[in-house]
């Protein structure tokens, strides 16, 4: 009488090693895109923190204080910026993923991304808009209003990040 062994074939293995393979395969592209989407964060924090700001120039002030100059915004060649990030160890500019935050004449809010080795996402931009009951606030007529919302990651304001990057909370 023979004794069979109790071992797998090569079929086996094979077929075993095809099928971690496959699902290699797929898992993969989705975890590189997860971990981009939790990057993004840190730009969607950057622009968030100007909400404050512009809210309170629209609802105290009578005259609009012009692009660039609503409080909040931050570059890379600014001296704060270069100063703590020198102390994070990040190189020039403000945060790792973060190369700017801008501000135009109406209090949109525009982060530019960095960092992300990426080139749908480098150089791109996020944006945040004040709405005054569902309408972009224009800071010609609508100063001494309350913004009452916000809209971000809308491609008609200007973002150009595509919008799986961004979190479901900022997709417009």
């Amino acid at each position: 009488m023979r004794c069979k062994g109790g071992g797998f074939t090569l079929v086996e293995l094979m077929v075993v090693i095809a099928i971690i393979g496959i699902l290699a395969a797929v898992a993969l592209p989705q975890y590189q895109t997860y971990t981009k989407r939790t990057k993004m964060s840190e730009l969607v924090l950057a622009v968030s923190a100007c909400r404050s700001p512009v809210s309170e120039v629209y609802l105290l002030q009578t005259t609009p204080p012009g692009a660039g100059n609503w409080g909040c915004e931050i570059s890379s060649s600014g001296p704060a910026l270069q100063a703590s990030s020198t102390a994070k160890g990040k190189g020039e500019g403000g945060t790792l993923y973060v190369q700017s935050v801008t501000t135009d004449d109406d209090g949109k809010i525009i982060a530019t991304a960095r960092n992300f080795n990426d080139s749908a996402i480098d150089g791109k931009v996020l944006a945040l808009v004040p709405l005054i009951n569902s309408t972009p606030a224009v800071s010609a007529t609508d100063m001494g209003k309350a913004i009452t919302s916000w809209r971000c990651g809308s491609p008609d304001d200007g973002t150009t990040i595509p919008l799986k990057y961004l979190p479901s909370s900022c997709r417009g």
